[in-house]
């Protein structure tokens, strides 16, 4: 039996149009550049705490899938060509070749996966916002350590990948997961949204 497929919070902005798409898109890779200047360096590993994770879960349930990843896509293309959009300002395609490089990676992939859950539904509600968050960081996290483990090796990958990030991204998934309901009742209290 194929799953229902519901809307997005994008889909409930305006009429469907390349252009409503695109500006979403652009303001999403934005608001990720935005949040990756929130940064906290730790001394034994390559990679930082950013709250880029947040923006990640936010723009796939939001943005849905395809858009999403879009979205991903544009923010890794604006930091390669110069914008200081990485972790701390930094910029330039090196970043996507470094440690860091495979994280970067990795956002295009949980937007895609979580933006999949939300279009069938599973962000109106904090349970399976939740879970379909933690899916998408599978993939993150996937990716990530997978780049990170060329440069220290798999062990130290996942310590110095993996367990650092573990209750930090759970409580941006907690969050993330306790918002989208919430915009989600509000759209359909004033008639801008179908009830689920």
């Amino acid at each position: 039996m194929q799953a229902i497929r519901r809307t997005t919070l994008a889909d409930v902005i305006g009429s469907a149009t390349w252009t409503k798409d695109l500006i979403l898109i652009g303001i999403a890779s934005l608001a990720t550049g935005l949040l990756a200047q929130a940064e906290i360096r730790l001394p034994f590993t390559p990679v930082p705490v950013t709250l880029q994770p947040l923006a990640v879960f936010l723009v796939g349930a939001a943005l849905g899938s395809r858009r999403g990843a879009l979205a991903m896509l544009a923010y890794l293309a604006e930091g390669a060509l110069g914008l200081p959009f990485f972790a701390g300002g930094a910029a330039g395609p090196q970043h996507l070749m470094g440690p860091t490089g495979g994280y970067l990676a990795g956002f295009v992939a949980a937007a895609a996966v979580i933006g999949w859950f939300a279009e069938r539904g599973w962000d109106r509600t904090p349970v399976r916002a939740f879970a379909a968050m933690l899916l998408g960081s599978v993939a993150l996290f996937g990716c990530g350590l997978a780049q990170l483990s060329f440069f220290v090796g798999p062990q130290l990958a996942v310590q110095q990948g993996l367990v650092p990030f573990i209750a930090g991204d759970l409580l941006k998934m907690a969050l993330a997961a306790a918002l989208l309901p919430g915009v989600w009742k509000i759209l359909e209290r004033t008639g801008l949204a179908p009830r689920a």
